[in-house]
């Protein structure tokens, strides 16, 4: 420490309670025989054979050791690595390499995850090595070693955006965007990112796809579709969605027989936007009285009295209701223990509240491979975690062959605009051509 330095410290007083950790002291001790008897475990076993024992099965011989420099969670360790040669046929023995210790490897894997979840985390780059100098323990840490380990990132990135999807058994999928600030031909602007997320036969949240396009429209939704399928992905039974015009034209044409659930958070806000503040609680008890019924009977009756109340007083919310129509109530087909789940797209939201958090510690992302590398990042280092759905084991079978009516139960009759919710409701539940599938 130079003079400078120490002067920092006696002026200060400030000490962090970590710092001479006397177990850590310990651990790092006698980590260093610890390690070299690991790599010896796992050369006797490539070899065949322990150190001086002669065996027919020999696949190989020791030659030696050779020093080599580690950081692991204890901090950096300096040991002996043994060294080996292979036998090969037809050819000049091979030099053995560690499976457990790459070539050139300088830090564990936990420690680059440590790194990389602080990246995650929104540390700014810079600030990564002081982040966590106490388990580095003055190893070497440059400022692009952050940035090496994004491009390894991105090459899992690439093999994950890409892999097929035909073995998923997806019932339903939540579609959103968000929009994040990129820098695109020299300029940065707002673009979307377009987030696809299924839910499993078991009930299980998987991300599904990220893709950054030029707006919401239908030819960009069609696209994201298109590339689902294509990876072979099966129409699900049910697309949560918000009220994205272009988003439903695209699933008229790419999922047709899919049931179409609209978010009914979404349209409680577009409701409230038509009416001043002191209509507000009447609207949101109206509203909720459709969203939070005891079935699809009752939903649909409290539809009809909100429309007709509405068109007399505040024709903006009639219109924006109608314009939601029977995809509002899409929800009271599946079981009562899903309705939660599956009335908005709180599924995606939750991930977009927090890809939100953190990219806004960075003004704008350099192109729109680095947005979605760290949005995946994210969700692959366990930055965000997605739990099953609520009423798993109620979820129904993901061949689509009908309606399902209130109890979950399948109708017979084939999905169209005006499929009911449920036996036995009013003959008028579908009478507005306009209200249903693309609304």
């Amino acid at each position: 420490m130079n003079r400078t330095k120490q002067m920092a410290v006696v002026e200060t007083g400030m000490k962090m309670p970590y710092a001479g950790d006397p177990l850590s002291e310990a651990l790092r001790n006698r980590v260093r025989e610890a390690i070299r008897e690991i790599f010896k475990e796992e050369l006797d076993a490539v070899v065949g054979a322990g150190a001086y024992e002669r065996t027919e099965s020999r696949r190989g011989y020791r030659h030696g050791s050779e020093e080599r420099e580690i950081t692991t969670s204890v901090g950096k360790t300096k040991f002996m690595m043994p060294r080996g040669k292979l036998f090969v046929s037809n050819g000049e023995p091979e030099e053995w390499h560690s499976a457990m210790l790459p070539r050139y490897a300088r830090r564990a894997r936990e420690v680059d995850a440590a790194i990389i979840g602080l990246y995650f985390g929104g540390v700014n780059t810079r600030k990564v090595r002081q982040a966590i100098r106490p388990l580095l323990r003055n190893s070497p840490l440059s400022k692009s070693a952050v940035s090496r380990l994004i491009v390894r990132l991105k090459d899992y990135f690439e093999a994950w955006r890409t892999r097929s999807l035909a073995q998923e058994d997806i019932r339903y999928v939540f579609l959103d965007g968000t929009y994040v600030r990129v820098r695109c031909a020299g300029r940065i602007g707002s673009l979307p990112v377009l987030v696809a997320i299924g839910v499993r036969g078991n009930g299980d949240k998987v991300l599904l796809s990220l893709e950054v396009r030029g707006g919401e429209g239908e030819a960009a939704w069609r696209g994201f579709l298109e590339n689902l399928t294509g990876r072979g992905l099966r129409a699900p039974r049910l697309a949560v969605i918000d009220g994205s015009q272009g988003l439903a034209k695209a699933l008229d044409v790419i999922w047709p027989k899919a049931d179409r659930q609209r978010c009914v958070v979404h349209k409680l806000r577009n409701l409230l936007s038509y009416a001043p503040e002191r209509l507000h609680e009447e609207i949101r008890t109206d509203f909720h009285a459709i969203t939070y019924a005891e079935d699809g009977v009752a939903g649909q009756a409290a539809y009809d009295r909100m429309l007709k109340k509405w068109r007399k007083q505040l024709e903006g919310v009639a219109r924006s209701l109608e314009e939601g129509g029977l995809e509002l109530l899409t929800f009271y087909r599946y079981p009562k223990s899903q309705w939660k789940a599956l009335r908005t797209t709180n599924a995606i939201e939750r991930i977009n509240q927090e890809f939100r958090r953190r990219i806004k510690t960075q003004c704008s992302f350099p192109s729109e491979s680095s947005v979605l590398v760290v949005l995946f990042g994210l969700v692959a280092t366990g930055m965000i975690r997605m739990r099953r759905i609520d009423g798993y084991e109620d979820m129904p079978s993901s061949e689509i062959r009908g309606c399902l009516d209130t109890n979950g139960d399948e109708t017979i009759a084939p999905r169209a605009p005006s499929c009911v919710l449920g036996k036995g409701l009013p003959g008028n539940f579908g009478r507005s051509s306009h209200i249903g599938v693309g609304a």
